[in-house]
């Protein structure tokens, strides 16, 4: 079973930038895509970023030129850079490794 443990969540103004981790157990992380996901308030979980085992990546439409998604598989860690943010970013974040397993969430406010 592998644990994944996000940081990095907090309050920031809008316009603001946040460096959100994951850290994941085990040694199978370098083979697996991984993905961020957030859930606002009364909302569904989203898709926000995924990034293959090769690097390749993709954004919901509602991030694309603002987030940047990397990992680092000598550290079993994946980051979601968030640059600009605004109020409709707030939310839990998410890490997974699909299919099943996800970290706990850290939350994210964007407010003046």
């Amino acid at each position: 079973q592998v644990q994944l443990v996000e940081s990095g969540g907090g309050l920031v103004q809008p316009g603001g930038s946040l460096r959100l981790s994951c850290a994941a157990s085990g040694n199978i992380f370098s083979i697996y895509p991984m993905a961020w996901y957030r859930q606002a308030p009364g909302k569904r979980r989203e898709l926000v970023a995924v990034i293959t085992s090769g690097g390749s990546t993709t954004y919901a439409d509602s991030v694309r030129g603002r987030f940047t998604i990397s990992r680092d598989s000598g550290k079993n860690t994946v980051h979601l850079q968030m640059n600009r943010l605004k109020p409709e970013d707030t939310a839990v974040y998410y890490c997974q490794m699909p299919p099943a397993s996800w970290g706990s969430g850290t939350q994210v406010t964007v407010s003046s």
